[in-house]
């Protein structure tokens, strides 16, 4: 059940899509003054070495953040992800990628906070040891989804939470919706982002509906699909990404479209759509 290890996987298709969405939220946190908190339930080590043999044995970072670090037509729903980029490798070569942790403590102030859960036996010390010091941060193990619940509603009122299992255990299409439904209701204000793998066998489909029927907010979708490549993480049958967005800030659609449309013509041939799972009625 844990195997998954993600420095296989980092700066994928997969990844790119769900750290740009990201960036987009916390930079829409990060306009108000008040104190804002990210609580991340399958954070990983924190930030990975695409140089390392995990990251080279799979070369998925090649068919994902590889093609796009140093564009010069990025619209700015992306800008922010590659300005981050670019801090994290200020020598123009691109070999240290952030994730998700080290994408919210680049955008944290003195009074937010970040809240990491980590089960994996391997990552966890890793993760611990790239969060110290840092006041701002605290750092447990424990079940993903259990904590999901445990965690919420933390004492920062605004805020987000990222639930991005790898999906290994297929009961977790199921269990995702059924913490969210448990979830939601005890942080209102929260933002809640659903990452999922888009597979041939099609269980999203299963983890959506669920959703759909048993959480009470407004759920966006945007969906990421694009033809298999030889090496990356289509080819282990990987054919897109999906995630789903409960209770997204006031237009945030729109930065999505930008952002999905120009990664769909970047990292494809692709497609990207956003739709509405759940919408408030007028």
């Amino acid at each position: 059940m844990l195997s998954y290890q993600h420095g296989y996987h980092a700066g994928g298709v997969a990844d790119v899509h769900k750290h740009v969405a990201l960036c987009l939220l916390l930079a829409r946190l990060a306009k108000k003054t008040k104190p804002f908190c990210v609580i991340d339930l399958y954070a990983g080590e924190g930030e990975y070495d695409l140089a390392a043999h995990k990251s080279q044995k799979t070369g998925d970072y090649m068919t994902g953040v590889d093609r796009i670090w140093e564009p010069g037509d990025a619209p700015p729903a992306v800008q922010g992800y590659l300005d981050l980029l670019k801090g994290l490798n200020p020598g123009g070569v691109l070999r240290r990628y952030p994730g998700s942790p080290a994408i919210a403590r680049a955008f944290m102030r003195a009074h937010d906070r970040l809240i990491l859960n980590e089960l994996h036996a391997g990552a966890y010390p890793a993760l611990g040891c790239w969060a110290r010091k840092d006041a701002r941060i605290s750092v447990h193990k424990r079940d993903g989804l259990e904590a999901l619940v445990a965690l919420t509603p933390p004492e920062i009122r605004r805020g987000v939470v990222l639930i991005d299992p790898s999906y290994e255990v297929k009961t977790e299409y199921a269990a995702v919706p059924e913490k969210l439904t448990a979830a939601v209701p005890r942080w209102r204000e929260g933002i809640f982002v659903v990452w999922y793998p888009i597979l041939k066998e099609g269980r999203h489909r299963s983890l959506l509906a669920g959703l759909s029927s048993g959480v009470d907010a407004e759920i966006l979708v945007s969906e990421f699909s694009r033809g298999a490549a030889k090496r990356g993480e289509a080819a282990s049958g990987l054919l897109g990404t999906g995630l789903a967005f409960v209770n997204p800030p006031w237009k945030f659609e729109d930065s999505m479209v930008e952002a999905g449309d120009w990664l769909a013509r970047k990292l494809g041939p692709g497609k990207h759509t956003a739709t509405w799972l759940n919408r408030a009625k007028p």
